[in-house]
């Protein structure tokens, strides 16, 4: 059975995810880094399960003669951060982001702060089904400050960000950034006022954090908060909401934030990576801009690797996977917040003109097999039909999900009725063809 999906090991804590395999992850993992003796970080965020597997997955480390260093609750991207920072030569997460709080998951970053390549999750999921064991006995301990040291490096990236007279509203999903993203705005200056920041290990992203960034515009009705940023439980990802209480997504901000960074001089190359999802009034926008974009599939650790590939540095997902790699080489919610409000200076989110946002619709189709997509001839012409009839004003993208018995079936026009109406053909189609 694979271990290792889009994002690490995810699945139920307890069910899926024992401390058993979070031993033996730990251990494997612990096994294939060069350290003599392996550092390891180990951070997590605020589920219940947390602790457990953090205990689980130190004895892994240890039990491999390497040393495992607990940083306690910090964001996803933290890890990435320090491991570069301290110099250790691995960190571990253990979060299952956006996920409810019964799941919980472990993902693996390198030394170079970049989650573990393929071939490397494939050695450690070999290692873990053939029960390897070592005889080493490494160490456990506390390491003190990695929350203080990920904030001090926001700090360094961003202080000459003055929020002062910013009314600000924060969601922190009762998560990892609970009490990291408060504390760098409000060393910037900014007026808070917080939404879920008191954990209690199932309350995690329940209604509340970039899930659920639609339910914060009661909050903003009262027109005295500027800005709303709803991160997710590993703080990995950003939404933002304006003072009229419209939601701005990934591929909003992203547009902002790459003609500030090129009007700095800080977009190499002068492009960015986005995925198959990105909105087609990105592409045209920034087309205009004359920046390139470069497409890949969905998934941050996709995105990652097209900008190393490219020597670039900007790029991410409509879903708000934000990766500004001058930063940190991972989605940055907190980061990505901030660079926001850097972009738009003095200007107010609601008078954001970087894109023009077509109207999109998307729709899952459980279906009995995924792939048979790929055999439905009819259905292939007809999408291509449709893609056709919308070349140079819109786009159709339908796609079997990786994990699910669903075929994804988005669709992109330049008004909501052209939008509405092509997507329900085509969802027609593939409900009477491969529906389950």
């Amino acid at each position: 059975m694979a271990l290792f999906g889009t994002d690490g090991v995810r699945g139920v804590a307890g069910e899926f995810l024992t401390a058993e395999l979070a031993t033996a992850l730990g251990s494997a993992a612990t096994s294939i880094s060069p350290g003599e003796p392996p550092q390891v970080l180990i951070v997590r965020d605020t589920r219940e399960s947390g602790e457990m597997l953090e205990a689980a997955l130190a004895a892994g480390v240890s039990s491999a003669g390497g040393h495992a260093l607990l940083g306690g609750v910090l964001p996803t991207p933290g890890a990435s951060l320090l491991v570069r920072r301290y110099g250790f030569d691995l960190a571990a997460v253990v979060s299952a982001s956006h996920n409810p709080y019964q799941d919980n998951g472990i993902k693996f970053f390198g030394p170079d702060g970049t989650k573990l390549a393929d071939a490397q999750e494939d050695e450690i999921e070999r290692l873990v089904h053939e029960h390897r064991t070592s005889p080493a006995i490494g160490r456990v301990r506390e390491l003190h400050g990695a929350e203080a040291d990920y904030v001090r490096e926001l700090e360094g990236r961003f202080g000459d960000l003055d929020l002062s007279g910013r009314r600000i509203l924060l969601d922190c999903a009762n998560g990892a950034t609970h009490r990291a993203a408060p504390d760098i705005f409000r060393r910037l200056g900014a007026d808070l006022e917080l939404v879920a920041i008191e954990p209690d290990g199932r309350n995690i992203n329940h209604e509340s954090g970039s899930t659920h960034v639609a339910g914060l515009a009661g909050r903003m009705a009262g027109g005295d908060i500027d800005v709303a940023f709803a991160f997710d439980g590993d703080g990995d990802r950003v939404l933002a909401m304006d003072r009229a209480g419209a939601v701005v997504d990934g591929d909003e901000l992203m547009a902002l934030a790459a003609l500030h960074l090129r009007e700095r001089g800080r977009l190499p190359g002068d492009g960015v990576a986005v995925t198959v999802m990105t909105n087609y009034g990105f592409h045209k926008a920034m087309e205009v801009a004359g920046i390139e974009v470069a497409t890949t599939r969905v998934g941050d650790r996709h995105v990652l690797a097209e900008l190393l590939s490219r020597g670039w540095a900007f790029g991410g997902e409509q879903s708000g996977h934000i990766i500004d790699t001058g930063f940190v080489p991972a989605g940055d919610g907190t980061a990505a917040a901030l660079l926001t409000l850097e972009a738009l200076g003095d200007r107010d989110l609601t008078d954001r003109d970087a894109m023009e946002k077509l109207p999109q619709k998307l729709v899952n189709v459980p279906v009995r097999d995924r792939d048979a997509l790929e055999h439905a001839a009819d259905v292939r012409e007809a999408i291509e039909g449709e893609h056709e009839a919308l070349e140079g004003r819109g786009r159709v993208l339908v796609r079997p999900s990786g994990t699910e018995p669903l075929i994804r079936v988005m669709v992109e026009a330049p008004t909501a009725d052209e939008c509405e109406a092509v997507c329900d053909r085509l969802v027609s189609l593939v409900e009477r063809r491969l529906g389950s």
